[in-house]
This record gives C-alpha cells, sequence and structure tokens, in this order.
C-alpha cells in the first residue's frame, strides 16, 4: 500500500510492460489511468486492477488517446486532473518499432516512431508540467531502451527516438529539481512482450549469448524498476538512467 492516495498516469498501459506497471501501482493502492489505442484491451486491463485493488474507494480508467496527437493529449490529461484533482505520477510508456535499415526506411516509419516514442513525452509532461509544479511534488518515468544507449542496427528511428528520451529527461530533470520533482528513464533490455515474442529462436539464442543472466527479461522487472523510482526511496534520485538488461549493458 506504499502508493495509497497517489493517483498514476501510464501511457501504453493497455498491454506489456505498461500493462505491468498499471498492474503493480494498482496492487499497491493508486488510483490509475491508462492511456492506449486499444479499447478491447483498455477493458482487460482495467478488469484485471479491479481484481487486484488494494483498497474498495481505488479508482481506474481508461482513455483512448494518440499520445502523438498534442490536442489528444492536452484534452484528456485535463480530464484526469479534473475528475480526480490530480497527478502524483507519469509513467511515458507508450512505444512502437518500425524496423528498418536506414537505406530503406521511409519518412512515415522514421516520422511515426519519433512522434509515438519521442514526441509523446513533450505531449504529456508539457501538460503536467504546471500542476506538478504547483503541487511542488511529482515522479516522472519515463520508458527508453537499452538501444538508446547502444544504438542497434535495423532501429535507427526506436535508437534515435529511445536515445532523445534520455536526453529529454535529464533536461527536465534540471528544470524541476528546484520545485521537488524528480524525472528519470528506465531502459529495458530484451523483455519478453508482444515485441519480442516475433524473434526467431536463431535471433533468440544470439541474443541471450550477450545476457550475463542468460534470460530475457520479464515485465515485472521493468515494473519493479518502475514502482521504485515512483516511491519515497527514490526521493534523491533525479536526472537518471536505471538499465534493467540482466547485465548486457555495463
Amino acid at each position: 500500500m506504499q502508493f495509497k492516495g497517489k493517483i498514476a498516469l501510464v501511457t501504453g498501459g493497455t498491454a506489456g510492460i505498461g500493462k505491468e506497471v498499471a498492474l503493480q501501482f494498482a496492487r499497491q493502492g493508486a488510483d490509475v489511468a491508462i492511456f492506449g489505442t486499444n479499447e478491447e484491451k483498455a477493458k482487460t486491463a482495467i478488469q484485471e486492477m479491479e481484481a487486484l485493488k488494494a483498497a474498495p474507494q481505488q479508482r481506474f480508467a481508461y482513455f483512448l488517446v494518440d499520445v502523438s496527437c498534442s490536442k489528444d493529449v492536452e484534452r484528456y490529461v485535463q480530464q484526469v486532473l479534473n475528475d480526480w484533482g490530480r497527478i502524483d505520477i507519469l509513467v511515458n510508456n507508450a512505444g512502437i518499432t518500425r524496423d528498418n535499415l536506414l537505406m530503406r526506411m521511409t519518412e512515415e516509419e522514421w516520422d511515426l516512431v519519433v512522434d509515438v516514442n519521442l514526441k509523446s513525452l513533450y505531449n504529456t509532461c508539457r501538460v503536467l508540467v504546471r500542476p506538478m509544479m504547483k503541487q511542488r511534488t511529482g515522479k516522472i518515468i519515463n520508458i527508453t531502451s537499452v538501444v538508446g544507449l547502444t544504438g542497434n542496427a535495423g532501429q535507427v528511428n526506436y535508437s534515435a527516438s529511445k536515445a532523445g528520451m534520455i536526453g529529454f529527461t535529464k533536461s527536465l530533470a534540471k528544470e524541476l529539481a528546484s520545485r521537488n520533482i524528480c524525472v528519470n528513464c528506465v531502459a529495458p533490455g530484451y523483455i519478453q512482450t508482444q515485441m519480442t515474442q516475433g524473434l526467431s529462436d536463431q535471433i533468440k539464442e544470439s541474443i541471450l549469448s550477450k545476457i550475463p543472466l542468460s534470460r530475457m527479461g520479464q515485465a515485472i522487472d521493468v515494473a519493479h524498476a518502475v514502482l521504485f523510482l515512483a516511491s519515497e526511496m527514490a526521493d534523491y534520485i533525479t536526472g537518471q538512467v536505471l538499465t534493467v538488461d540482466g547485465g548486457m549493458v555495463m
């Protein structure tokens, strides 16, 4: 119940890492709002949160939002603020891939990945910064990736967006530190989600050979890192990148 009375907003909260983060916040007593684009998955996530709720007064809600659209984000973040009064924790998890070698990559593949993965941070944080500054407290956690630190062939768009998230995080952390708002990144390595399910056995074996712990991570591993950064235990941590990758990037 360490998040009892806290309000968390999770983008991309209908599946994978984002859903697991939302579920763990629910388990720990938080009110949780999720942004996503699939209503069926959103309803399922809400049902699972309801089953885990730690107190009868907890509230859960979903909103169908294109996080790359500034007007949509502003509208629905404001709706959460109007309905629930505040947002204490923002988790920017929404992300997509459109992998291709640069010589074959279309402008649409570039723009879509950058808009969803990186511009979404601008969209959510720009709306939420003023309310959090008035509260003089808040936690913002951005889900980047180890490829934002290392790069990855065939993912120049994804890697660039994830590296941009790190620069965004460090800059915003400096802007907001005087108001007691902490801004950090979690950088997952290879996590067993829908994004990695389609990899061939050969590629999976190659990946595992580079991970000292010799296994892929689980969504819960990332969720635990997010909850740590959102908790009082991380009140003196800001502008950092916490890798959750089994030791892949050292």
